[in-house]
């Protein structure tokens, strides 16, 4: 992997950790469903975690159709990014004691709940937008732009694309 290729490797799992909260697009019989959802990566396995309750419906909607889409926003940093991966849920108490922290307990009993389950993604693309921190200077190049009728400078790195498999 190239040096740049690296770089974006590491903005995009930074990204992950500060934003923290992210959307969960799953298909379901009558199209798309998005929700919040607490995440937490682990980079040495391009995967990301979840605990989610059994009582929903994610579990069924990722079992008839696994791949899902990740979006997560840092606002302080103007960085928007889309992951897509393959999602799977189970049962998994151990695994639940690792990801476990004091907020889960306004929704279970802790992390030996029934109806806790563990939600994995393994990611396969992402794709990042990572604008101008300085909301001044985004709102110069756009005004500049809109009068030259170009695009928007936005910095180097605007757009990123990068396979995680």
């Amino acid at each position: 992997m190239t040096e740049r290729g690296k770089a974006h490797l590491d903005r995009i799992w930074e990204v992950i950790g500060k934003a923290g909260i992210c959307m969960m697009t799953t298909h379901f019989p009558d199209g798309l469903r998005a929700r919040p959802m607490e995440a937490r990566a682990e980079r040495k396995t391009d995967a990301i975690w979840f605990l989610t309750d059994r009582r929903g419906l994610k579990d069924d909607e990722i079992e008839a159709c696994p791949e899902v889409c990740l979006t997560f926003f840092h606002a302080p940093e103007k960085v928007y990014l889309s992951l897509t991966g393959d999602a799977s849920v189970c049962r998994d108490p151990e695994r639940a004691h690792a990801l476990w922290n004091k907020k889960q307990e306004a929704w279970w009993n802790g992390p030996d709940d029934p109806n806790l389950l563990v939600l994995r993604v393994d990611l396969k693309r992402a794709e990042m937008w990572d604008g101008p921190a300085n909301s001044a200077i985004a709102a110069h190049e756009f005004a500049k732009a809109r009068t030259r009728g170009e695009k928007p400078d936005l910095g180097e790195n605007r757009k990123v694309s990068v396979d995680m498999e």
